[in-house]
């Protein structure tokens, strides 16, 4: 049996390649770049200096930071010297953070200088702008760790969005094997360039850098998203893969005159995900980029983290609402819904967790006999590609009636003047709840409440349309950047005390 590659060493077929790897805008005023063999040198290096300290197989390397080439190197490092490296999001309170980190079982923080975290007894702090990181470093060769199955390979952590963060249990064999699919199935080369601004500490990051890297090519790291510099970049690394979230997109149409003023033929690819397009935000990026591809994204931390390809096995054109159609290798089954075209996704492929750290009760409840219940609800039409249709833990119930915020978004979005929605539940004394409803409009559309509340009820059921609605002029996004849902629900909430209508 081959035994699994090691996924600190997933671009080891370029690292003697002296082409660009790496450019780093941690400082976007005194960019850094690495080429492939460097980066490769740099990673080995780092394995060594943590094998040199006593640590190895299994111990976990816990990494808080904002994007830069540091992070990187630690996170492929320690999993060439058998650690698991723990991805922690540091726009969480200080509890929370502690928590990860003591959960984990970490020995080491990796961590910003600026940020202030004092870590658990027992458990080493490196600032990677301090002298220590700096000589952190080994000379010594080590060889790569050479996996079994079992070996996990990084421990990423839910949003705890509905309880405490979980740790999800990724090995090695199953994230080599989601990275070799997707770099084929969505035909990565090594002349492409993507931009990194999303955290590294979330899943939409980790795997556009890593199948980035396998296939040879270049990303460019931002420590954060502003929507000027990203345009900037474009022209300047001359991109080709544009990632993000739609809120991010949003936020770069907003900026017309610099779209107008730059290069932007280099793109050949806008892939988004972590919430559902509208269809006006995609005729706007489609007028802003008209040579590159449209796709949108579905993912899971503990399913892999994507479950779907781009492209039809028969050919077909995808149709543009599509999260895409089922990667080889990958089983799914939509389950308890009317019928077998709609339902909660369960997924069973390689990629798939092993399970949650420390959390048997919870591993055994979402993950039974290898099939992962991911909590989301899809729907799959008859050429057999997926959409998403809501999240069964955003559903609320009004007057008796069950609404899935994502419909109505959708519905709402159809809107010409409407560029973003999000749909909450605000509290009623008559209702238990209602729906609310945020809205970004487009640049210098002339629309109000009213508008909104017509359109709804002309286009939907009357029982979901919004009772109020509120236009902003971005969404907020929590530290993975996903709309902030829990923020909304709190100003809905807050709304309908100061109306009377909360009862």
């Amino acid at each position: 049996m081959t035994r699994p590659r090691n996924l600190g060493c997933i671009f080891a077929a370029h690292a003697g390649s002296d082409s660009p790897a790496i450019v780093d805008l941690y400082d976007p005023d005194r960019p850094r770049g690495l080429s492939h063999r460097e980066l490769d040198r740099a990673c080995g290096a780092m394995a060594a200096g943590l094998a040199a300290r006593g640590l190895g197989r299994g111990d976990r390397v816990a990494i808080c930071a904002v994007n830069r080439l540091e992070y990187l190197i630690a996170l492929f490092g320690a999993m060439r010297a058998g650690c698991v490296p723990v991805m922690v999001n540091i726009k969480l309170p200080e509890e929370t953070i502690r928590f990860i980190v003591e959960d984990s079982g970490a020995r080491i923080v990796f961590a910003d200088g600026d940020f202030a975290f004092d870590p658990p007894d027992g458990t080493a702090r490196v600032s990677f702008d301090g002298e220590e990181w700096r000589e952190f470093a080994s000379p010594e060769p080590l060889a790569p760790f050479v996996p079994q199955p079992v070996d996990i390979a990084e421990q990423p952590y839910t949003s705890g969005s509905t309880g405490r963060p979980k740790g999800v249990l990724l090995d090695h064999a199953g994230q080599c094997w989601m990275i070799d699919r997707l770099v084929e199935t969505r035909g990565l080369r090594p002349d492409d360039a993507s931009v990194i601004s999303a955290p590294l500490y979330h899943k939409n990051a980790l795997l556009a850098v890593k199948s980035a890297l396998a296939a040879g090519g270049s990303i460019v790291l931002f420590a954060r998203f502003d929507a000027r510099r990203y345009i900037r970049a474009i022209e300047d690394h001359r991109l080709t893969m544009l990632t993000g979230v739609p809120t991010m997109y949003a936020l770069i149409l907003q900026e017309d005159d610099l779209l107008a003023a730059t290069d932007l033929s280099s793109v050949r690819a806008c892939s988004m995900g972590s919430a559902p397009a509208s269809d006006n935000l995609l005729d706007s990026l489609a007028d802003t980029f008209p040579d590159a591809e449209l796709n949108l994204n579905y993912g899971i931390t503990e399913g892999g983290p994507i479950v779907f390809s781009w492209k039809h096995p028969d050919g077909l054109a995808r149709p543009r609402m599509t999260v895409g159609y089922p990667i080889e290798g990958v089983e799914l089954r939509l389950v308890g819904g009317p019928d077998a075209d709609r339902g909660t996704l369960h997924v069973r492929s390689p990629g798939v967790m092993a399970g949650y750290h420390n959390l048997p009760d919870d591993t055994a409840r979402v993950l039974v006999d290898g099939w992962l219940d991911t909590g989301d609800v899809l729907r799959r039409d008859a050429d057999g590609w997926y959409y998403f249709v809501g999240r069964v833990d955003d559903m609320f119930v009004t007057a008796g009636e069950n609404i899935y915020p994502g419909a109505v978004e959708a519905m709402l979005e159809r809107h010409p003047d409407i560029m973003q929605a999000v749909v909450v539940p605000a509290p009623n004394a008559l209702k238990a709840h209602v729906p609310v409803a945020f809205v970004v409009a487009r640049p210098r559309a002339g629309i109000d409440e009213d508008t909104v509340k017509t359109y709804a009820l002309a286009n939907g059921p009357a029982y979901a349309h919004p009772r109020r609605v509120f236009f902003m002029d971005a969404l907020p996004l929590s530290g993975t950047n996903k709309i902030d849902r829990r923020a909304l629900q709190g100003q809905a909430a807050d709304a309908a005390r100061e109306s009377g209508t909360a009862g």
